[in-house]
C-alpha cells in the first residue's frame, strides 16, 4: 500500500524501534511506497510513512537501480569524509550535512539473517540518510 509521507518534524525525531518479522508488512508498504516515488525519490526510512521501525528502502545504482530492503540498519565503519547537500520528501529544502565515500553497514534481511556489506558512493551516502531517519537525526 502506497502510504503518504511524515512530515511531522517532531515524530522524524523519535529514534526507530528494532524490526521485528510481523514488520515484513510495513517493509512491503515502504517498498510500494518508494516505487511510486521513485522518479524524485531515492531511499525512505519508515518513520517517513509514519511507522517508527528500523527498516529502510533504497535504490541500489551498484544492482542496476534495483530496491534494497534493511532491517534494522547499523554503519560499522566509514571513511573518506566529504560534504553534501541532500533533499528529503519529509522535509522542505536542501540541508548540508556530512557523509563518508565508503561505509560498511551490519543489517538483517528479509528473512531476518544477519548480513555485512560495504557500499561507496551516492549508494552509501543515500543508506547514510536513511539511517539517519532511523537514529532520529533530522539534517
Amino acid at each position: 500500500m502506497i502510504r503518504d509521507i511524515c512530515k511531522d518534524q517532531a515524530f522524524l525525531a523519535q529514534k526507530a524501534e528494532p524490526a521485528a518479522p510481523e514488520d515484513l508488512p510495513v517493509a512491503a508498504d515502504l517498498l510500494e511506497t518508494l516505487e511510486h516515488h521513485k522518479a524524485g525519490c531515492v531511499g525512505m526510512a519508515a518513520n517517513m510513512i509514519g511507522v517508527p521501525k528500523r527498516i529502510i528502502a533504497f535504490v541500489d545504482e551498484d544492482l542496476g537501480g534495483r530496491i534494497t530492503v534493511m532491517f534494522n540498519p547499523h554503519i560499522t565503519a566509514q571513511d573518506g569524509a566529504y560534504d553534501a547537500s541532500e533533499g528529503c520528501l519529509s522535509l522542505n529544502g536542501e540541508r548540508h550535512t556530512l557523509r563518508y565515500q565508503r561505509i560498511e553497514v551490519t543489517y538483517e534481511d528479509r528473512r531476518f539473517r544477519e548480513r555485512h556489506a560495504t557500499f561507496t558512493g551516492f549508494t552509501a551516502q543515500i543508506i547514510q540518510h536513511e539511517i539517519d531517519h532511523c537514529d532520529g537525526v533530522i539534517i
